[in-house]
């Protein structure tokens, strides 16, 4: 015989629900579905989050989109939601099934717009108010369910159904970076958690509520969860050839490398024999250009290794080699310190043909070693260098603010030796000037004197968010050291292809020419150029 409550019924919770089970453990069942939904709901969140970061970059900025039209729309939902109390189970079945569909697909929708239209903010802002409205929905449903297994006072069952939510969302949060990203990626991370969350809803209003169900609603839940685990389950196979179509529509034919790390997605691009020029992009982000990486890191290394000695030198960033190879011209190298945060990136470039090639075997070399570290934590050791080399991450990426702030370059004024250099690639002079000598403010208020200096890219290259869009028209750099720094090449072999004497003066005259003056340096706590 069911385990009914035998409290009356009243109009917020209909009558008591006939479970096949006692009702302290159809409560507990209940609850249980609150756990995995809430954590379900918030790999979603999450999901939209990193992928919205990943394609259009600012953290800061793609998190309040996703977080506030989410908590918008849940209160809608919660709203919309009253007109289905009287038939909780159904509706909640209904909106498990569509929250499934719509949380699990949404990473892979998010990416077709990035891929094949070009943009996706106003996808990522479409999927955040539906998957708010669903999940806002789910708790005047539960609520009503919980009610009808035994009736307790609101402000205990509110209490029950928010602690399951919360800690539910706990595991949701910490399952996502730990489990689902190393276990399967972002896509198919997405997939799997709807596929949970179609179970979860499924099994607990199709088994545990199914006597409230009619015949044909009950069939109508069984066919509609039918079809989303097996579009969910599509959609799992299907996501290597959708990531190899994607990826082709980005970047174009000839990817020869994609690798998902723990830290980002790292392709490689042409080199060899096919034609193209090697380009390795991180994150979507060009990072290489085999057309004109020669010029970028000969304008970031030269004038700083010929301004004085050059025996120890720290590359920050870098992984690729590119910077080590230009320091190892130099015949006074003892020691080259590359601190890479991500492995693979360097492992990359060591067996890699194409980057190999690139960068002359720069790891063959016994005077290199690669660091796996953080670059802000490894300023933090007390060693002397005699150049330090900031080849870092541009800052409109929000993790990457910190490398531009002044307790980074404080840091990094304490590991230079008596006569030692710091260059710094300050991103692009134009059209924002001001975020480029915020940087030359920022070094000159931990007590460094700066040399800025402008050099002209030659065609779309480095920084660009998608191949050939949003290049920089030049890239800047500040040399830093102590005492007054000037710009000059060494007067000796060997000397770079794409710079001259000239051109370094006329370098530094045009950055002044654009000087902006009275800039606060940039924090850790205001880390936009120095607002």
């Amino acid at each position: 015989m069911s385990a009914v409550s035998d409290a009356p019924s009243s109009p917020e919770s209909g009558p008591p629900a006939r479970l096949p089970v006692r009702a302290a453990l159809g409560r507990f069942l209940v609850l249980g579905s609150v756990f995995v939904c809430a954590a379900c709901g918030l790999v979603y969140e999450l999901e939209l989050v990193a992928l919205a970061s990943y394609l259009a970059g600012d953290s800061v900025t793609q998190a309040s989109v996703v977080l506030s039209v989410m908590v918008f729309a849940m209160g809608v939902g919660s709203l919309l939601a009253k007109r289905l109390r009287c038939r909780a189970a159904v509706g909640f079945g209904a909106v498990e099934a569509v929250l499934a569909l719509v949380g699990g697909c949404s990473a892979m929708a998010l990416y077709a717009c990035f891929a094949w239209g070009g943009h996706s903010r106003s996808a990522l802002v479409g999927f955040s108010f539906a998957i708010g409205v669903l999940i806002g929905a789910e708790v005047p449903l539960l609520m009503t369910l919980i009610q009808r297994v035994r009736r307790q006072d609101a402000g205990g069952a509110v209490a029950d159904l928010f602690a399951a939510d919360y800690v539910g969302a706990l595991v949701g949060g910490l399952a996502f970076p730990f489990l689902l990203l190393p276990a399967f990626g972002e896509l198919t991370g997405a997939l799997v958690t709807g596929a949970v969350n179609a179970v979860a809803g499924g099994a607990l209003v199709l088994w545990l509520f199914r006597r409230d169900l009619s015949v044909r609603a009950r069939w109508t839940l069984i066919v509609a969860n039918g079809l989303v685990l097996a579009a969910l389950t599509a959609g799992a196979v299907l996501t290597p050839s959708f990531e190899r179509a994607a990826r082709q529509a980005v970047y174009g034919p000839g990817v020869r490398v994609a690798l998902h790390t723990g830290e980002q997605e790292i392709v490689l691009v042409g080199g060899g024999t096919s034609g193209r020029p090697l380009a390795l992009f991180v994150n979507g982000r060009l990072r290489v250009s085999g057309r004109d990486e020669a010029r970028y890191h000969e304008a970031l290394i030269h004038p700083a290794m010929a301004a004085g000695p050059h025996g120890r030198v720290l590359v920050l960033g870098g992984g690729d080699g590119l910077a080590a190879r230009e320091v190892l011209r130099y015949p006074g190298v003892r020691s080259v310190t590359v601190v890479e945060r991500d492995a693979e990136v360097a492992r990359l470039a060591r067996r890699d043909p194409g980057l190999s090639e690139l960068n002359g075997g720069a790891y063959r070399d016994p005077r290199v070693r690669a660091v796996t570290a953080d670059a802000f934590d490894w300023l933090r050791r007390s060693m002397a260098y005699d150049v330090v080399v900031c080849d870092l991450p541009a800052r409109e990426l929000t993790p990457s603010t910190k490398y531009y702030s002044q307790e980074f370059y404080g840091l990094a004024e304490r590991v230079l030796a008596p006569g030692g250099r710091l260059v710094v690639h300050a991103g692009p002079l134009r059209p924002d000037p001001r975020a480029f000598w915020t940087v030359d403010a920022t070094m000159r208020s931990v007590g460094l004197r700066t040399a800025p200096y402008v050099i002209d890219t030659p065609r779309p290259g480095r920084g660009s968010p998608r191949p050939g869009r949003g290049s920089p028209h030049d890239w800047g750099f500040v040399l830093a050291a102590r005492s007054p720094v000037g710009l000059r090449l060494a007067s000796h072999d060997p000397r770079p292809r794409s710079l001259t004497e000239e051109g370094l003066r006329a370098a530094r005259r045009r950055a002044e020419r654009h000087r902006e003056a009275g800039l606060p340096p940039s924090t850790l706590m205001h880390p936009r150029y120095g607002e």
